[in-house]
């Protein structure tokens, strides 16, 4: 029996037991526990821990574990006046909650456990906690070692440009702060990253809609977008773009750094899918071909390695640099060393690019596996375009469809989805669903979401 499901055992005994006793009444001891249930000091530890952080019970160093006094609902705080105080401004998520225990996800965007490179990153951090430095005050703009390398994936870039941050949406909260004002527009690929329109939205901005297709956006309309807004912000997925998956063709990738030229923007490139290939190659970023500052860029190694390595990195050039750096200090001074540190360890071992080969293949197996079931189960679905790249599939629904109400009735099937209209800053023109391929334990759960799927009525 694994250390996870004793301690999981453990607990719904420990549920049961407070469930019979009084409050302040005194639960076992943890040598009690230990001897009667047969498991490690370290599995009573941290069922104990759990319960206490859940407010179950509480500890007394010395005493014992005893239940906690439950507070009747009359003696709860009353925070009505917060909402006064707030006035109207919300930070909109769009988030449903943790879907029941389980469902199949394929509403993820981080790959599954058994993708990510668990054991590198254990000896990289191993390693990096044996520095003799690990601890000490990181550089503001991070270690000279980590930002070489992230200058390395970008192209023809100096460290000196380079900023490490708390992974991708640190970088897009920061960058969205510090380029454009409070209240100003930010033009957008529609449909785009949900999470970008959150961080837009929360910096104060109106994210203005650039339609997109096959080949990405196009430029005739984000000059005119530029034109009439008067926008001095153009964000982007040019490489694998989240939820479509396309790849911004070579002759736009031009065309779109010379319209922001032109209209004295910047463009905003996330390159958040640079090691989720599908294959052994991955088209250039347009900040490699960018000599005058016009593209600031971001990347992240929490996608392609593990939800909790929030390491990633801002590139810029000239004074937009600065700005960057000054927002850095006001919001969190640095990135903790040690984590900086893991990841330089990661990214320097061979491990590294095994991990990065074997993660292509898997993905692309999984894409297969993905839209072979749909392709037999749901006919009357359709993959807008197969990625080379990324961990999802754009799917359109039938004529009529409710993108929402397909997805809270797979919910309520055991399978979870994204609901298209999310990636639209306004009114989408056609119902979509996002569906992912990396977050589920096996191939063979995916097949199982797609026959759960089909028997729902998308209207």
């Amino acid at each position: 029996m694994t250390e996870s499901s004793t301690s999981g055992d453990l607990l719904t005994t420990l549920r049961e037991t407070v469930a019979r006793l009084a409050p302040g009444d005194r639960l076992p001891s943890s040598r009690e526990l230990i001897r009667r249930h047969n498991v490690s000091p370290v599995t009573v530890s941290r069922a104990i821990a759990q319960l206490s952080a859940e407010g179950v019970v509480v500890t007394r160093p010395g005493s014992g574990t005893y239940v906690s006094v439950r507070t009747r609902a009359a003696d709860a705080p009353d925070t009505g006046w917060q909402t006064v105080a707030l006035a109207d401004r919300a930070v909109d998520t769009g988030s449903l909650g943790p879907p029941p225990e389980g469902t199949i996800a394929l509403d993820g965007g981080y790959l599954h456990r058994s993708l990510q490179p668990t054991r590198a990153l254990a000896a990289a951090l191993a390693r990096a906690a044996r520095r003799p430095d690990a601890w000490d005050r990181a550089p503001s703009n991070g270690i000279a070692a980590l930002r070489a390398i992230f200058a390395g994936m970008a192209g023809e870039v100096s460290p000196d440009e380079v900023m490490i941050t708390a992974g991708g949406q640190s970088s897009l909260s920061m960058a969205f702060r510090g380029i454009v004002a409070p209240g100003a527009p930010v033009l957008v690929e529609s449909p785009t990253y949900p999470g970008a329109l959150a961080a837009a939205r929360a910096a104060g901005l109106r994210p203005v809609p650039v339609p997109v297709d096959g080949d990405g956006v196009r430029p005739d309309l984000l000059a005119d977008a530029f034109a009439m807004t008067g926008a001095r912000l153009f964000y982007c997925q040019p490489t694998y773009q989240n939820p479509a998956g396309f790849v911004l063709s070579t002759d736009r990738r031009r065309q779109v750094v010379e319209v922001a030229r032109a209209a004295g923007a910047f463009v905003l490139e996330d390159d958040f899918a640079r090691f989720l290939s599908h294959s052994s190659t991955t088209p250039r970023p347009l900040l490699a071909d960018d000599r005058d500052g016009t593209v600031v860029y971001l990347t992240s190694l929490t996608k392609p390695a593990a939800p909790s390595l929030r390491i990633g990195a801002l590139i810029a050039r000239g004074p937009v640099l600065e700005r960057l750096r000054a927002v850095r200090l006001v919001d969190d001074f640095f990135v903790a060393r040690p984590l900086q540190e893991a990841a330089l360890e990661l990214l320097s071992s061979p491990a590294w690019d095994r991990h990065v080969r074997t993660l292509a293949t898997e993905l692309r197996d999984r894409r297969q596996a993905l839209a072979a079931a749909i392709a037999a189960e749901l006919p009357d679905w359709s993959i807008t375009a197969m990625p080379a790249g990324g961990l999802h599939l754009w799917v359109s629904l039938p004529a009529g469809a409710d993108c929402q109400a397909v997805a809270d009735a797979a919910r309520q099937r055991g399978v979870a989805v994204s609901a298209g209209r999310r990636f639209f800053p306004t009114e989408p023109p056609a119902a979509h669903l996002r569906l992912g391929f990396a977050a589920t334990a096996t191939r063979a759960d995916l097949a199982t979401a797609v026959r759960q799927l089909s028997s729902v009525d998308p209207t």
